[in-house]
């Protein structure tokens, strides 16, 4: 039973059964009233954009005319998803480009970034600074129970790599051309959003994330990350890190930065993320899930997407680190969780960015 037992579970009733109606569209849309009707001055970034619930926020953007960059793995899936945007979408006066990079893969990331630098400030011309414009970085991608034998290219657990590791690399080597887009752009506009969702407040250990020490060959002792060897727990393990990255983010440099950093739930909804659950959940588990817990498509966890990348109710100052729910609105996260973050550098966050940077380091 997770700490806070009580929070947890007037959260899963009310994020997942009791949730709010669908945001207000623009005429004959679907896309959320209060997001500009032209966007075609504006470039994102989503990762996991080719399927699911990116593919749902790239729908959204690009039918209002942005430049959207798509990030993964896969050029073919990436190709499909254009085709059939482009094809849905034919007066849309918006740009779509795929980057190649694999989040489980560090040594993939800083190639990536810099490949995205070169050519996006080309497409975003005079005027933009080094690297183009920037004005959404949302870290939409994940990875949920693979193999338990799974590994990202440096050999760590699959699922950490991919939800933490890589797209902390990513978001701390794309900090510049935030930066500078944020000082050409009103405040707050400029925002990098995390991927969390109901595993944020699940995750067992007191305080979210934790650590344990790794018996290697009966001799040697190492430390790793609480679900290193449990795909269950680490997914929980990553979605609560992503929490803190969020919040650490916004703590570092946010202010300072003009970039307003912010992490989300985005409900509980029918996506290819849960493609390997039934063979961990059994039959009945991955029949309740699909049919009872997951009752809604992905344009709805869009709704909770969008509102965390384009909301003028979340501001620069005060609203670093926020934690958004379904289907668009704010809250407050589990108590232990909260409190880790209120020690900032002492806390379980400050001690993962510490960790994350030692991870990295021979890739940045």
């Amino acid at each position: 039973m997770p700490p806070h037992s009580l929070y947890t579970l007037t959260r899963f009733f009310t994020q997942t059964f009791w949730l709010p109606p669908a945001p207000t569209t623009h005429p004959n849309s679907e896309v959320p009233a209060y997001i500009p009707a032209d966007l075609s001055s504006k470039t994102y970034l989503i990762t996991g954009g080719y399927a699911g619930l990116g593919l749902a926020v790239v729908y959204q953007l690009y039918s209002h005319h942005a430049t959207v960059w798509i990030a993964g793995r896969s050029a073919s899936k990436a190709a499909d998803a254009i085709e059939k945007l482009q094809r849905e979408h034919p007066d849309s006066k918006g740009r779509l480009w795929f980057l190649e990079v694999d989040f489980s893969d560090l040594a993939s990331i800083k190639p990536a970034v810099t490949e995205f630098k070169r050519r996006n400030a080309t497409l975003s011309g005079q005027g933009s600074g080094e690297g183009g414009d920037l004005h959404w970085l949302n870290l939409n991608h994940g990875i949920m129970t693979p193999e338990q034998s799974a590994k990202g290219a440096q050999g760590h657990d699959m699922t950490l790599a991919t939800n933490i590791y890589g797209p902390f690399l990513f978001a701390k080597l794309l900090r510049p051309v935030l930066r500078e887009t944020a000082r050409r752009s009103k405040p707050g506009e400029v925002r990098v959003s995390w991927a969390g969702s109901v595993a944020t407040y699940l995750s067992a250990p007191v305080g979210g994330v934790g650590w344990v020490n790794v018996e290697s060959d009966g001799k040697d002792r190492r430390r790793d990350l609480v679900g290193h060897d449990h795909v269950g727990v680490a997914y929980m393990t990553s979605k609560a890190a992503n929490y803190y990255l969020a919040c650490e983010f916004g703590r570092r440099f946010g202010v300072e930065d003009g970039v307003l950093h912010n992490s989300y739930n985005p409900g509980n909804l029918r996506t290819s993320l849960q493609r390997n659950t039934a063979s961990h959940n059994g039959q009945l588990g991955y029949w309740l899930i699909w049919n009872i817990i997951c009752r809604h498509g992905p344009l709805h966890g869009a709704y909770t997407e969008l509102y965390a990348g384009f909301s003028p109710e979340l501001e620069l100052a005060n609203d670093q680190g926020a934690w958004i729910v379904p289907w668009g609105q704010k809250d407050v996260m589990r108590p232990d969780i909260a409190g880790e973050v209120e020690k900032g550098e002492d806390g379980v966050g400050g001690k993962l960015w510490d960790w994350c940077e030692d991870i990295t380091r021979d890739f940045q």
